[in-house]
Protein backbone atom coordinates (compact mmCIF):
# COMPACT_ATOMS: atom_id res chain seq x y z
CA UNK A 1 0.00 0.00 0.00
CA UNK A 2 1.16 3.51 -0.80
CA UNK A 3 1.19 6.40 1.67
CA UNK A 4 1.83 10.11 1.08
CA UNK A 5 3.48 12.00 3.96
CA UNK A 6 3.16 15.81 3.82
CA UNK A 7 5.43 17.02 6.61
CA UNK A 8 8.30 19.53 6.86
CA UNK A 9 9.98 18.11 9.98
CA UNK A 10 12.79 15.89 8.66
CA UNK A 11 13.07 13.87 11.87
CA UNK A 12 9.38 12.98 11.78
CA UNK A 13 9.53 12.18 8.06
CA UNK A 14 12.55 9.91 8.54
CA UNK A 15 10.98 8.13 11.53
CA UNK A 16 7.65 7.61 9.75
CA UNK A 17 9.33 6.46 6.55
CA UNK A 18 11.49 3.93 8.39
CA UNK A 19 8.60 2.61 10.48
CA UNK A 20 6.04 2.41 7.68
CA UNK A 21 8.44 0.80 5.22
CA UNK A 22 9.20 -1.87 7.82
CA UNK A 23 5.44 -2.59 7.84
CA UNK A 24 5.38 -3.04 4.06
CA UNK A 25 4.12 0.40 2.97
CA UNK A 26 5.52 2.35 0.02
CA UNK A 27 6.18 6.00 0.91
CA UNK A 28 6.19 9.28 -1.00
CA UNK A 29 6.65 12.59 0.80
CA UNK A 30 6.46 16.34 0.31
CA UNK A 31 7.79 19.03 2.65
CA UNK A 32 5.22 21.73 1.86
CA UNK A 33 1.49 21.90 1.30
CA UNK A 34 1.58 22.90 -2.36
CA UNK A 35 3.89 20.05 -3.40
CA UNK A 36 1.88 17.59 -1.32
CA UNK A 37 -1.35 18.68 -2.97
CA UNK A 38 0.19 18.17 -6.42
CA UNK A 39 1.38 14.65 -5.54
CA UNK A 40 -2.02 13.71 -4.11
CA UNK A 41 -3.72 14.95 -7.28
CA UNK A 42 -1.59 12.96 -9.76
CA UNK A 43 -0.97 9.74 -7.77
CA UNK A 44 -3.20 7.09 -6.23
CA UNK A 45 -2.58 6.74 -2.47
CA UNK A 46 -4.17 4.52 0.14
CA UNK A 47 -3.86 7.26 2.78
CA UNK A 48 -2.30 10.68 3.39
CA UNK A 49 -0.51 11.80 6.56
CA UNK A 50 -0.85 15.58 6.62
CA UNK A 51 0.86 18.01 8.99
CA UNK A 52 -1.04 21.16 9.90
CA UNK A 53 1.76 23.74 10.05
CA UNK A 54 3.46 23.63 6.63
CA UNK A 55 5.42 26.04 4.42
CA UNK A 56 3.71 27.65 1.39
CA UNK A 57 0.29 26.21 2.23
CA UNK A 58 -0.98 24.99 5.60
CA UNK A 59 -2.62 21.63 6.20
CA UNK A 60 -6.11 23.09 6.50
CA UNK A 61 -5.90 24.65 3.03
CA UNK A 62 -4.31 21.53 1.56
CA UNK A 63 -7.05 19.31 2.99
CA UNK A 64 -9.79 21.68 1.80
CA UNK A 65 -8.33 21.86 -1.72
CA UNK A 66 -8.01 18.08 -2.01
CA UNK A 67 -11.63 17.54 -1.00
CA UNK A 68 -12.79 20.24 -3.42
CA UNK A 69 -10.89 18.41 -6.18
CA UNK A 70 -12.77 15.21 -5.22
CA UNK A 71 -9.64 13.53 -3.84
CA UNK A 72 -11.28 11.22 -1.29
CA UNK A 73 -8.12 9.50 -0.01
CA UNK A 74 -8.27 9.09 3.80
CA UNK A 75 -6.37 11.91 5.56
CA UNK A 76 -4.73 11.57 8.97
CA UNK A 77 -3.87 15.05 10.22
CA UNK A 78 -0.89 15.69 12.52
CA UNK A 79 -0.32 18.84 14.55
CA UNK A 80 1.47 20.22 17.58
CA UNK A 81 -1.57 22.43 18.21
CA UNK A 82 -3.61 20.59 20.83
CA UNK A 83 -6.69 22.78 20.65
CA UNK A 84 -10.18 21.35 20.27
CA UNK A 85 -11.18 24.09 17.82
CA UNK A 86 -8.21 23.26 15.58
CA UNK A 87 -9.22 19.60 15.53
CA UNK A 88 -12.83 20.46 14.75
CA UNK A 89 -11.73 22.76 11.93
CA UNK A 90 -9.57 20.05 10.35
CA UNK A 91 -12.30 17.43 10.57
CA UNK A 92 -14.88 19.82 9.14
CA UNK A 93 -12.58 20.52 6.18
CA UNK A 94 -12.46 16.82 5.34
CA UNK A 95 -9.77 15.18 7.47
CA UNK A 96 -10.71 11.65 8.57
CA UNK A 97 -8.71 11.49 11.79
CA UNK A 98 -6.46 13.64 13.96
CA UNK A 99 -3.32 12.82 15.95
CA UNK A 100 -1.56 15.38 18.18
CA UNK A 101 2.23 15.56 18.41
CA UNK A 102 4.15 13.97 19.99
CA UNK A 103 2.61 10.63 19.10
CA UNK A 104 3.49 6.96 19.49
CA UNK A 105 4.22 5.23 16.18
CA UNK A 106 2.10 2.24 17.18
CA UNK A 107 -0.96 4.46 17.59
CA UNK A 108 -0.34 6.19 14.26
CA UNK A 109 0.00 2.81 12.54
CA UNK A 110 -3.24 1.54 14.09
CA UNK A 111 -5.13 4.68 13.10
CA UNK A 112 -3.70 4.54 9.57
CA UNK A 113 -4.72 0.92 9.08
CA UNK A 114 -8.16 1.67 10.46
CA UNK A 115 -8.64 4.52 7.95
CA UNK A 116 -7.50 2.35 5.05
CA UNK A 117 -9.75 -0.49 6.15
CA UNK A 118 -12.76 1.82 6.53
CA UNK A 119 -12.13 3.19 3.06
CA UNK A 120 -11.86 -0.21 1.39
CA UNK A 121 -14.89 -1.57 -0.44
CA UNK A 122 -15.15 -4.77 1.56
CA UNK A 123 -14.58 -3.04 4.93
CA UNK A 124 -13.07 -6.16 6.43
CA UNK A 125 -9.76 -7.08 7.99
CA UNK A 126 -9.90 -10.61 6.56
CA UNK A 127 -9.60 -11.38 2.84
CA UNK A 128 -10.55 -14.81 1.50
CA UNK A 129 -10.14 -16.07 -2.07
CA UNK A 130 -9.36 -19.44 -3.67
CA UNK A 131 -8.59 -21.16 -0.37
CA UNK A 132 -6.30 -18.40 0.90
CA UNK A 133 -7.16 -16.43 4.04
CA UNK A 134 -5.30 -13.19 4.73
CA UNK A 135 -5.75 -11.43 8.08
CA UNK A 136 -4.74 -7.77 7.74
CA UNK A 137 -4.72 -7.18 11.50
CA UNK A 138 -2.60 -10.13 12.61
CA UNK A 139 -0.60 -10.21 9.36
CA UNK A 140 -1.13 -13.95 8.98
CA UNK A 141 -1.78 -15.94 5.83
CA UNK A 142 -3.19 -19.44 5.34
CA UNK A 143 -3.87 -21.62 2.33
CA UNK A 144 -6.27 -24.49 2.91
CA UNK A 145 -5.55 -24.26 6.64
CA UNK A 146 -1.77 -24.30 6.27
CA UNK A 147 -0.03 -21.18 7.60
CA UNK A 148 2.26 -19.39 5.15
CA UNK A 149 5.18 -17.35 6.49
CA UNK A 150 5.54 -14.12 4.50
CA UNK A 151 7.87 -11.12 4.66
CA UNK A 152 6.22 -7.68 4.91
CA UNK A 153 6.69 -7.02 1.19
CA UNK A 154 5.41 -10.48 0.21
CA UNK A 155 2.37 -9.92 2.45
CA UNK A 156 1.71 -6.54 0.80
CA UNK A 157 2.01 -8.11 -2.66
CA UNK A 158 -0.42 -10.92 -1.79
CA UNK A 159 -2.82 -8.37 -0.27
CA UNK A 160 -2.81 -6.39 -3.52
CA UNK A 161 -3.56 -9.55 -5.50
CA UNK A 162 -6.36 -10.54 -3.11
CA UNK A 163 -7.96 -7.11 -3.33
CA UNK A 164 -8.05 -7.59 -7.11
CA UNK A 165 -8.96 -11.24 -7.78
CA UNK A 166 -9.30 -12.27 -11.44
CA UNK A 167 -7.96 -8.88 -12.56
CA UNK A 168 -4.79 -8.35 -14.58
CA UNK A 169 -2.39 -6.10 -12.68
CA UNK A 170 0.29 -4.41 -14.76
CA UNK A 171 3.84 -4.19 -13.47
CA UNK A 172 3.48 -0.40 -13.20
CA UNK A 173 0.32 -0.77 -11.08
CA UNK A 174 2.13 -3.12 -8.69
CA UNK A 175 5.17 -0.83 -8.51
CA UNK A 176 2.95 2.16 -7.69
CA UNK A 177 1.39 0.38 -4.71
CA UNK A 178 4.42 -1.41 -3.27
CA UNK A 179 7.35 0.90 -3.95
CA UNK A 180 7.80 4.66 -3.83
CA UNK A 181 7.91 6.94 -6.88
CA UNK A 182 11.74 6.97 -6.91
CA UNK A 183 11.94 3.20 -7.40
CA UNK A 184 13.43 2.07 -10.72
CA UNK A 185 10.71 0.14 -12.60
CA UNK A 186 13.42 -1.47 -14.76
CA UNK A 187 14.68 -3.34 -11.73
CA UNK A 188 14.03 -7.09 -11.67
CA UNK A 189 12.99 -6.97 -8.01
CA UNK A 190 9.29 -7.48 -8.84
CA UNK A 191 10.08 -10.66 -10.79
CA UNK A 192 12.05 -11.88 -7.78
CA UNK A 193 9.20 -11.15 -5.33
CA UNK A 194 6.67 -12.88 -7.60
CA UNK A 195 8.97 -15.91 -7.65
CA UNK A 196 9.30 -15.92 -3.84
CA UNK A 197 5.53 -15.56 -3.36
CA UNK A 198 4.73 -18.30 -5.86
CA UNK A 199 7.12 -20.64 -4.08
CA UNK A 200 5.28 -20.08 -0.81
CA UNK A 201 1.64 -20.17 -1.92
CA UNK A 202 1.70 -22.33 -5.06
CA UNK A 203 4.47 -24.92 -4.93
CA UNK A 204 2.92 -27.29 -2.38
CA UNK A 205 -0.57 -27.17 -3.87
CA UNK A 206 -2.24 -28.67 -6.94
CA UNK A 207 -3.62 -25.42 -8.32
CA UNK A 208 -1.49 -22.37 -9.14
CA UNK A 209 -2.98 -18.99 -8.25
CA UNK A 210 -0.45 -16.43 -9.52
CA UNK A 211 -0.21 -16.38 -13.31
CA UNK A 212 1.90 -14.36 -15.71
CA UNK A 213 -0.06 -12.66 -18.49
CA UNK A 214 2.58 -12.15 -21.16
CA UNK A 215 2.89 -8.51 -22.16
CA UNK A 216 0.31 -7.38 -19.60
CA UNK A 217 1.38 -8.29 -16.06
CA UNK A 218 0.06 -10.78 -13.51
CA UNK A 219 -3.30 -12.17 -12.44
CA UNK A 220 -4.41 -13.82 -9.19
CA UNK A 221 -6.94 -16.48 -10.16
CA UNK A 222 -7.85 -20.13 -9.67
CA UNK A 223 -8.32 -20.48 -13.43
CA UNK A 224 -5.39 -21.42 -15.63
CA UNK A 225 -4.36 -18.56 -17.92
Amino acid sequence: MRILIIEDDKKIVNALTKGLKSEGFAIDFANDGESGEELAFVNDYDAIILDLMLPKQDGWTTCKNLREQKILTPILMLTALDDVEDRIKGLNLGADDYLPKPFHFGELLARLRSLIRRNSEDRTSVLEHFGITLNLDSHTAFREGKEISLTTKEFALLELFMLNPNKILSQSRIFEHLWDMNFDPKSNVLVAFIKYLRKKIDNDFDKRLIHTVRGSGYIFSDKES
